[in-house]
């Protein structure tokens, strides 16, 4: 497929509720669309950094710029028969991963709508619905939590997640805990604690979570492996991989037994597949994160998880719990913890609500 043009879009959105982690709260989002043109095709992508580096140290500014300036050039005008021979095309731009996955991502649409082929098809995937959990931002009080918590499992939700920080943990799981005794629970720290905190976090071994998602430093494997050691609840990976080469490391050593598989951290669906391929082979279920995307980035999370190694449920719910209107015209929406893979057409299987994204759009630029 000849790629005629490149596409970004920018368009800043509003969650309904104010989403704070370890590292900030977050509520204005500026999301950045990804449309690659060939054929007379369109292919959609959404691209997951923050406008923030905390997460992640990109950003939607950084991702911009390296594809204006790195990745369109090496592209537009160039004809590519697979997302491998793209991915070849870019592999001398270092790092980044979150800005090359959202023209890959876009790929892999335009080219599932070449072959007039559901998305999950081309990824190799199985149809079926796909079980989801919710994941709940640091509230005002313990009291909010519990009262969100229990809501949230009310509407059929698989799982809970308690974003968790120094200062605001133990006694909030505990809480969740008393008053949901048979919930699968987790928690997700985002990086906020140290080694040093082994003995505080070895409290939450009391509460029957599912794992303990990113507790130490996000660029760390070795003093994961030794809390590990020191924990019997499972620790999850997050922020820690970004490759199949990461996955193995952090498996082999044992700092993990879970991975939590976000897309555009690992540069694409490519190497996402690579990387669901590595933990299955160590016996270690992935499910797929969330990062507050719009309806095309919940789309893609939902195809990449109709693979067979995502057993645990994801945070795709309800677009309805983040958007008062959703930038797709499907309602992307879970009904009893369980989410439909969009079908509407090939490819992602969604289409754009294009008045409502053309008036929220602040810039764009075509190359």
């Amino acid at each position: 497929m000849k790629i005629d043009r490149i596409e970004l879009r920018e368009l800043p959105m509003r969650l309904r509720f104010p989403f704070q982690t370890s590292f900030g709260v977050e509520q204005e989002r500026r999301i950045l669309l990804v449309t690659l043109y060939a054929d007379g095709l369109e292919g959609f992508s959404e691209c997951v950094a923050g406008a923030f580096p905390g997460y992640s140290s990109e950003t939607t500014d950084t991702c911009w710029t390296i594809i204006e300036r790195f990745v369109a050039p090496r592209l537009v005008r160039r004809s590519f028969a697979t997302p491998d021979e793209l991915l070849h095309a870019l592999s001398d731009v270092r790092g980044h991963d979150m800005a090359v996955a959202a023209v890959e991502m876009a790929f892999w649409d335009l080219q599932a709508k070449a072959l007039d082929v559901p998305l999950w098809v081309l990824l190799g995937g199985r149809y079926r619905p796909i079980p989801v959990g919710v994941s709940i931002g640091i509230q005002e009080s313990v009291e909010a939590t519990v009262a969100v918590a229990a809501r949230h499992v009310a509407e059929g939700y698989k799982r809970v997640k308690l974003k968790i920080a120094p200062g605001w943990d133990v006694r909030v799981v505990a809480a969740v805990r008393e008053a949901l005794p048979e919930t699968p629970l987790t928690v997700d720290a985002n990086s906020a604690y140290r080694l040093t905190d082994a003995r505080l976090l070895r409290e939450l071994d009391a509460f029957g979570l599912d794992y303990v998602e990113q507790p130490l430093a996000h660029d760390d494997l070795v003093d994961h492996a030794e809390l590990q050691r020191q924990l019997a609840t499972s620790i999850c990976l997050d922020e820690s991989v970004h490759s199949p080469e990461d996955a193995r490391k952090g498996l082999q050593l044992g700092a993990g037994r879970i991975i939590n598989l976000k897309v555009g951290r690992v540069r694409g669906f490519r190497r996402a597949r690579q990387v669901h391929d590595v933990a299955a082979a160590f016996g270690a279920p992935v499910w797929c994160g969330g990062m507050l995307e719009s309806g095309i980035g919940r789309a893609a999370n939902l195809h990449l998880s109709t693979l067979d190694g995502f057993t645990l449920p994801g945070d795709t719910s309800s677009a309805s719990r983040y958007w008062e209107r959703d930038l797709i015209d499907q309602p992307l929406e879970a009904t009893d913890g369980m989410q439909i893979v969009p079908s509407d057409g090939p490819g992602l299987g969604v289409t754009l609500d294009r008045s409502f994204v053309e008036a929220r759009t602040t810039r764009v630029e075509t190359y």
